[in-house]
């Protein structure tokens, strides 16, 4: 089977989608599969470089903007294509993290919730004084912590919203939970072992400790029994409220006894250091045995999905 990893894009995101592909074609199971690797730099690319490779899958590495929004998942049905992971709906309400919150509160599922402006014109400190600092200013869209922002005082406000206005249109501002950070790993509806976050070098988990080696402690994490059932509950509920499919990283924060769901990522990091794969390895999955089931359960899932379409 002839399998395209597709990965770069055009979004913040370019350098950590090609080390997810990269690392996607290291253990790929050769006696299974022929990598195609397909590095995508414009949107013209997302059909014609697609076209030309005649893949049978597309293993998606592609972050950010036309990755994780619907974009390649569009394209590649429109193709005729099968590719894993989620399809175009949970994918654009995943990048949408106003959507995300607006759906996950109307479930009860606990996410900080604040402020969202759509320009300068919205700028109010007042407004973000009610919230109470510290906040976190942070793009609607976008993922691996790129232009998040912790607050703590007024005089820092406006250099943050304005350098988040310039990655994208919209921007939120929440009030900063502080507690353990934690992240579910989900494979085809089944949770993974929880992982817990401590980032050694800043307060927060952002992108240099996610990405930069020695700069994060992160291990399993055994949660006494009620805690993890709430847990488990809120991860599988954003799960299947956002439509996801085949697998998923749910990242939140637990503060006293309450899991507050951060963001659901559609397709999480698959880097040397990323956690969906320290999850996997947890439960006793390799790298390689890792992708094998990614590419079983989203051949079954494109499927069920072209039957449904016929009926």
């Amino acid at each position: 089977m002839r399998i395209g990893i597709i990965m770069g894009g055009v979004s913040s995101e370019w350098e950590v989608s090609l080390r997810t592909g990269q690392e996607m074609i290291r253990h790929l199971d050769p006696d299974r599969y022929t990598a195609v690797p397909i590095v995508i730099n414009q949107r013209v690319d997302l059909i014609r470089q697609i076209q030309q490779a005649e893949i049978d899958l597309a293993l998606l590495a592609l972050h950010g903007q036309y990755g994780e929004d619907g974009t390649i998942q569009g394209a590649l049905e429109t193709l005729g294509i099968p590719y894993t992971g989620s399809g175009i709906l949970a994918s654009s309400l995943c990048m949408n993290k106003r959507l995300t919150k607006m759906l996950l509160t109307a479930a009860g599922v606990s996410t900080p919730t604040g402020l969202c402006w759509q320009r300068m014109d919205d700028y109010d400190p007042r407004a973000v004084e009610r919230i109470g600092y510290p906040v976190i200013v942070k793009p609607n869209s976008g993922g691996s912590s790129i232009g998040i922002q912790l607050v703590h005082h007024e005089t820092e406000l406006l250099t943050a919203v304005q350098e988040s206005f310039t990655l994208d249109q919209t921007i939120l501002i929440e009030p900063y939970i502080q507690g353990m950070e934690l992240t579910c790993s989900i494979i085809d509806g089944e949770l993974l072992p929880i992982i817990g976050i401590r980032s050694t070098h800043s307060e927060w988990f952002d992108y240099t400790a996610k990405y930069e080696v020695d700069r994060a402690e992160e291990k399993v994490i055994e949660l006494a029994p009620a805690i993890h059932q709430r847990v488990r509950e809120a991860a599988l509920a954003s799960y299947r409220l956002l439509q996801c499919k085949v697998y998923a990283r749910v990242d939140m924060i637990l503060c006293q006894g309450i899991p507050y769901v951060l963001e659901v990522n559609t397709l999480p990091g698959m880097t040397a250091g990323s956690l969906l794969p320290k999850s996997a390895a947890a439960a006793g999955m390799s790298f390689t045995q890792l992708l094998d089931r990614i590419i079983t359960c989203s051949l079954r899932e494109r499927g069920q999905e072209r039957g449904e379409q016929h009926v």
